[in-house]
């Protein structure tokens, strides 16, 4: 069973954010790592790039396939995460933490987000 800590916030794509005010952290969910195997390589949007809720904000691939990242918000990216370039891997092992993606400067209040419960409901 895919862990799903209960201070996050989930959506249908498998993507996780974290509010810190108006600054949202977002990686991908246990369970999508789990789903995609080893990754191998994140490709992310530049700091600066605005991005908007539901649509594609770069890609994961992994050892069985590519898979495209939705971004949970809409805003302007504020950080990326610099480590995955070298190690990707970090996502796998630690998607909560040392793995996470992207930061995001939000526009508006998201909508559509999960809690734990429900995501762990729509995994099921």
């Amino acid at each position: 069973m895919s862990v799903t800590p209960e201070h996050l916030h989930y959506t249908k794509e498998h993507e996780w954010v974290s509010a810190d005010g108006d600054i949202y952290t977002m990686g991908i969910t246990d369970y999508a790592q789990a789903a995609l195997g080893d990754i191998v390589y994140v490709q992310l949007p530049k700091i600066g790039e605005s991005v908007n809720a539901g649509s594609t904000c770069g890609e994961v691939e992994s050892t069985k396939s590519v898979s495209e990242l939705f971004s949970p918000v809409t805003g302007v990216v504020t950080s990326i995460n610099e480590a995955l370039a070298n190690n990707p891997e970090l996502i796998n092992s630690d998607p909560y933490s040392t793995g996470w993606l992207i930061t995001i400067k939000v526009a508006a209040s998201p909508k559509d987000l999960l809690t734990s419960l429900q995501y762990q409901e729509f995994t099921a």
